[in-house]
């Protein structure tokens, strides 16, 4: 059976980058499992027209690895996905790909992994699965009768070609402002589903010119400077967010006068209108979406889907709208982390059992009951102001001090409960529970999101506490790091 010091299971930003990390520190052997048969994790599944990050990409990029001739303010699908293949290259970081994680059993001290390839043994487990990995398709009465193609934006059928046809488009969240202009210009007719409009505010997007490029290239400086810069815009924004929601107001003012600007018809600009606060769900960015939909063969339909029919779809209403071609830009089912791998910590309770009431984890990354297993991109580490590539860095750092350690750690009970109370407490002054429904929140209480600044994330999550973890006992011949070894720890240390 084969035997390594760290497993990582994805191979996203969390999963390279943790496995460059470590790769730095000396330590290993480390193993990369994914299941499909190529990198990237977000950024290989969507490959839908108009992919893109919404995150400025000098920001949207780790800090050891800059790349100073992004060619757009946002980075499209392809050129993060290179990024992230120029990563694993550079770092000769090798994933083995097309291989599932079925089961993580905790046993004798150490982590048993069946995967689809086979077991492997490991001293330490991290899940780098991230919380956008599982389309979301609603449950819609009569959807396996459709006579057309029906698929989910992270699954894009490349080969179906939506020139001419009736196409309808489920949902109006970040994937859909992004796809809805491409699909707009090719289809005879195009139906939008809504559920709920979205805020909507301008992109901003430009290319970078050939001397930006040579000016980052050539002077770091500048870059970091640049870096810095789109840093302390979007974590300003976190104090309306986070602290005083009231300060989201002007941002409001600013899209609504845009959406009037844009939608002249007084009933499509109703329908395109929040009816809830500013950040309670994901703000969108774009500068194509209202010029989308304002088309003369772009329909959006507020009315709920009361079912499916083989010839298209009929409303609450009772009006049967006909289309061939179906897509669901429904999101993910974020709130359910590490699904469906089973996973058997320490006394035989699973992680679906210790989760029934809602996802929780020490900094998002700790489970206690699950010793040596840690989370990347876990509970309460999502963000709806900056860059989640930040947070993960500051999650890589925290990890590193307790796998330095060479000790077997599973995190205290109180301290898990004592951060899940401040989460709550902290949550309760956000604007994500200003009474809309969103994928952040799991019975109205908010698992995903990081309900203050990442700076203060970082801060705490600098090394871990010793106080917070009890150590148990090494399991036999356990692997001690060698002292020798750059980075390499002494195991009385968790920084």
């Amino acid at each position: 059976m084969e035997h390594v010091r760290v497993a990582i299971i994805g191979a996203g930003f969390g999963g390279i980058g943790l496995a460059i990390r470590l790769r730095q520190e000396g330590i290993g052997p480390v193993l990369v499992l994914e299941k499909a048969d190529g990198i990237g994790g977000t950024w290989r599944d969507n490959t839908y027209p108009g992919a893109a990050c919404d995150v400025p990409s000098h920001l949207y990029s780790f800090s050891f690895e800059r790349k100073p001739d992004w060619s757009r303010r946002f980075g499209e699908q392809t050129e993060i996905l290179d990024y992230l293949r120029h990563c694993t290259e550079k770092y000769e970081i090798e994933p083995r790909l097309s291989t599932e994680v079925h089961e993580a059993v905790f046993q004798d001290g150490r982590w048993l992994l069946t995967t689809s390839t086979g077991t492997v043994l490991a001293d330490v487990v991290v899940s780098a699965t991230g919380q956008l990995n599982r389309p979301a398709v609603p449950d819609l009465p009569g959807l396996e009768t459709f006579a057309g193609k029906a698929f989910h934006s992270a699954r894009w059928d490349h080969a179906h070609d939506l020139t001419g046809r009736d196409v309808a488009v489920i949902g109006t969240g970040a994937s859909a402002i992004q796809f809805v202009p491409h699909v707009a210009e090719q289809a005879g007719s195009l139906t939008v589903y809504q559920r709920s409009a979205p805020w909507v505010v301008a992109k901003s997007d430009r290319t970078y010119g050939r001397w930006e490029h040579r000016l980052f290239a050539a002077v770091p400086a500048v870059q970091d400077l640049n870096r810095a810069l789109m840093y302390t815009l979007l974590e300003s924004r976190a104090l309306g967010f986070v602290s005083w929601p009231g300060l989201l107001k002007t941002m409001e003012r600013g899209s609504l006068k845009r959406l009037r600007e844009e939608i002249a018809d007084p009933e499509l600009r109703r329908k395109l209108t929040p009816d809830y606060p500013l950040g309670c769900k994901r703000v969108l960015i774009s500068d194509e979406y209202y010029p989308a939909v304002r088309r003369p063969h772009v329909e959006v339909v507020t009315d709920a889907v009361k079912e499916v029919r083989p010839e298209g779809i009929v409303t609450g209403d009772g009006t049967l709208r006909r289309a061939d071609t179906l897509i669901f830009g429904t999101g993910f089912r974020a709130t359910e982390f590490l699904a469906p791998m089973r996973v058997t910590g320490r006394d035989g309770t699973t992680l679906d059992e210790a989760w029934r009431d809602g996802a929780e984890a020490h900094h998002g990354i700790a489970v206690h009951g699950f010793p040596n297993l840690y989370l990347l991109y876990g509970p309460n580490t999502n963000l709806g102001h900056s860059s989640i590539v930040y947070m993960i860095e500051s999650q890589i750092a925290y990890i590193l001090g307790c796998v330095r350690s060479g000790r077997v750690l599973e995190v205290r009970a109180e301290a898990q409960s004592r951060f899940a109370a401040t989460m709550r407490e902290r949550s309760k002054r956000s604007v994500w529970t200003a009474g809309c429904e969103s994928w952040y929140l799991t019975d109205g209480r908010n698992t995903n999101n990081w309900p203050g600044y990442t700076f203060a994330y970082r801060r705490a999550t600098r090394r871990p506490d010793p106080a917070d973890f009890q150590v148990l006992p090494a399991p036999r011949a356990a692997a001690v790091p060698d002292p020798a070894v750059p980075g390499g720890a002494a195991a009385q240390d968790l920084g």
